[in-house]
């Protein structure tokens, strides 16, 4: 580990390329790069079971505005109360059970998981379509349709199943690759969720509508665009029945108290300072591109060749240099090291939204940013989301991972809240300065602490 002189970061840089891992030999090309990961028949049926899942995932929002609209929407009325009552739905079992699903997915077979939360979340929208039908147009609580609340209800299931297939997914991985090839999964693994973010929502309606259009056609159904998305977990879950994964045994008498579990999560986090920072690295992250999901519909206001119901174009920019970032780093990740990718990352995105701030008004250059930003982000989240997988022992892998996608989830739910009053309050500007400041700042305290204090042991 680092000692506790305060270099500069410079010598930050400098060290993260001293620390990375050996030059994969150029005459044998399969010691790097993508072709080793994607030669492991039991990662392509994870990845490919993650495809549908994520797609899926992003499908659902769609079709609960669909069915909002086509249901419960009446003429000249806003759709935006209806769509923050689901999104809320969708978000409480993050903050809720994040923790808890964890500590319970540590416990058992995690490809049993990864089935049965695809299976049970495909049940639920196939079930959709005649649930909707039995309630009819009754009304309930407040006057609101009870189909309504059955939305609700179902999306709140859907989203608690996830909580459990998010830690599972991740503790997975590890099993699956060498640790020499998890920059390169994770690379993968965040091209996907980034591709499935932009077609889900790009062209998702449209993606509902043929199915639509096809089961009524063909089977003289109306349930069409549930039957899309339902189907999409159940082929997941098919997909993840092919791995052939060898995980620890797992001791079910031994269950304990979840509640000292997760105190068990905690304390390792404590204890192990990269996977703490590593942890505050990815909060950091993802509070910012919560905060640009809210910004980009002011900054499509504000740009005269955009209307403000394109912001999903600039979304789409970041998520476009995302990925472009990720396979950058799934290729030649290894050669750098995570210190270096971290530093360069970090002030990539410190630079991409001071330029975001400069050219608000300006289409081209804020595009630009945004790509930029997304590219950088990547640099920094796929290092940081390796080195938890990696320095995580598997038999703490549940608790951790757990108690990560808890504080992710906080992480994307308050900025969702605070950025636009900030830039009710401060101006557009001054918010997208905050932001750069306080990437910043959460970076320069994560360096910070990665190099004072006592040492630590490895874990075993």
């Amino acid at each position: 580990m680092a000692d506790g002189s305060a270099d500069g970061l410079a010598d930050g840089l400098a060290d993260g390329l001293a620390d990375a891992e050996p030059a994969p030999d150029p005459a044998n090309p399969e010691s790097s790069g993508f072709l080793p990961v994607l030669s492991n028949l039991n990662f392509l049926a994870l990845w490919s079971g993650q495809i549908f899942s994520q797609l899926a995932d992003k499908v659902y929002l769609v079709l609960m505005i669909a069915l909002i609209s086509s249901r419960f929407q009446t003429p000249g009325q806003s759709i935006s109360g209806w769509v923050s009552a689901i999104m809320i739905a969708f978000t409480i079992p993050a903050i809720l059970f994040g923790s808890v699903a964890g500590v319970l997915v540590g416990r058992v077979a995690k490809q049993q998981v990864l089935v049965i939360t695809n299976l049970l979340r495909g049940a639920l929208v196939l079930a959709l379509p005649f649930l909707l039908g039995w309630v009819g147009d009754t009304t309930a609580l407040g006057d609101l349709p009870l189909g309504f609340y059955l939305l609700l209800l179902i999306t709140f299931c859907v989203s608690t199943l996830t909580q459990f297939f998010a830690p599972a997914e991740q503790s997975i991985l590890p099993l699956v690759v060498e640790d020499q090839h998890l920059l390169t999964a994770n690379s993968l693994y965040t091209t996907t969720m980034m591709a499935a973010t932009i077609v889900g929502f790009a062209i998702g309606d449209q993606v509902l509508e043929w199915a639509e259009v096809f089961v009524s056609g063909i089977l003289g159904l109306s349930s069409g665009k549930a039957l899309a998305v339902g189907v999409s977990y159940v082929v997941a879950a098919a997909l993840l029945l092919l791995m052939r994964v060898h995980e620890p045994p797992h001791f079910q008498g031994q269950q304990g108290d979840v509640w000292q579990d997760i105190q068990e999560g905690f304390a390792y986090l404590r204890a192990k300072k990269e996977v703490r920072s590593a942890l505050i690295e990815l909060v950091v992250l993802f509070s910012v591109f919560a905060a640009l999901a809210v910004l980009a519909v002011r900054i499509a206001e504000v740009i005269p060749a955009l209307e403000t119901d394109q912001f999903g174009g600039l979304l789409s920019s970041g998520s476009i240099g995302l990925g472009l970032g990720a396979l950058c780093v799934g290729q030649f990740g290894r050669r750098l090291g995570r210190k270096a990718l971290g530093i360069t990352g970090s002030i990539g995105m410190v630079l991409s939204l001071v330029a975001l701030s400069i050219f608000t008004e300006q289409l081209a250059w804020a595009i630009a940013s945004l790509i930029s930003f997304g590219f950088f982000s990547a640099l920094l989240g796929i290092p940081a989301q390796t080195a938890i997988q990696e320095k995580t022992p598997a038999a703490l892998r549940g608790k951790v991972f757990g108690l990560q996608n808890n504080a992710v989830n906080i992480a994307l739910s308050l900025p969702l809240a605070l950025a636009g009053i900030a830039e009710q309050r401060i101006g557009l500007q001054a918010t997208l300065l905050g932001l750069a400041l306080f990437v910043a700042l959460g970076n320069l305290s994560t360096w910070y602490l990665g190099r004072t204090g006592p040492r630590e042991e490895e874990a075993g």
